[in-house]
């Protein structure tokens, strides 16, 4: 019986980028392929459940949107597991760092690339939903013509605090993104609302 390696399950509301503010079930899990200083979330355990068992957690959740988050859900999210939640009239996003390709059977796909270009291209020869760059100030930002299509560029200022637990917009890394997109008007400006909100 296929198992998922779960960190945690909860409702909330989406806190970033094109799809903010909307009822989504949050399904995050365990393990990741890279270690970001600045990544606010504790992904190095979880909880083995069956998709049945994860059914039966999200079902009466009053929302229609799982996003599979992390760590780096591609680790584990194939299609025929997106296939078994589209049978219940699922809708499903991923967040991923985009170091592997997705399902491609996903309804939204958002990346914060922590890789090359050329691989970003690689991995996503369809183009995506969203590219959200975490930034910091003075940080390099890649041409949108270099990436894959997308619906979506957002740059989004990485927040600092405690280790994994970074809630404390940085001012200057704010300032740095929204004077690049006064420049270049083709990127759009995406904040950690739900820390702001103070939901998970």
């Amino acid at each position: 019986m296929q198992k998922l390696l779960i960190k945690e399950i909860f409702h909330s509301l989406q806190g970033e980028g094109a799809r903010a503010g909307e009822n989504s079930i949050f399904i995050r899990l365990a393990n990741c392929n890279l270690n970001c200083w600045f990544c606010d979330t504790n992904w190095n355990d979880g909880e083995p459940l069956t998709l049945e068992e994860i059914y039966e957690k999200i079902k009466n959740y009053k929302s229609k949107w799982i996003v599979w988050t992390g760590g780096e859900p591609s680790l584990q999210l194939t299609s025929e597991i997106v296939d078994y939640f589209k049978a219940f009239g699922f809708k499903q996003a991923i967040e991923t760092n985009g170091t592997n390709p997705v399902p491609s059977n996903l309804d939204y796909i958002v990346c914060s690339p922590k890789v090359s270009v050329h691989i970003l291209k690689q991995n996503f020869p369809n183009g995506l939903d969203e590219i959200r760059i975490p930034v910091q100030k003075n940080q390099p930002i890649p041409p949108i013509d270099l990436l894959p299509s997308s619906k979506h560029y957002y740059l989004s200022p990485v927040f600092l605090g405690k280790e994994k637990e970074r809630f404390d917009i940085n001012i200057n890394n704010l300032n740095y993104c929204i004077n690049y997109i006064l420049e270049y008007p083709e990127w759009k400006l995406s904040i950690q609302q739900h820390k702001i909100w103070n939901v998970r």
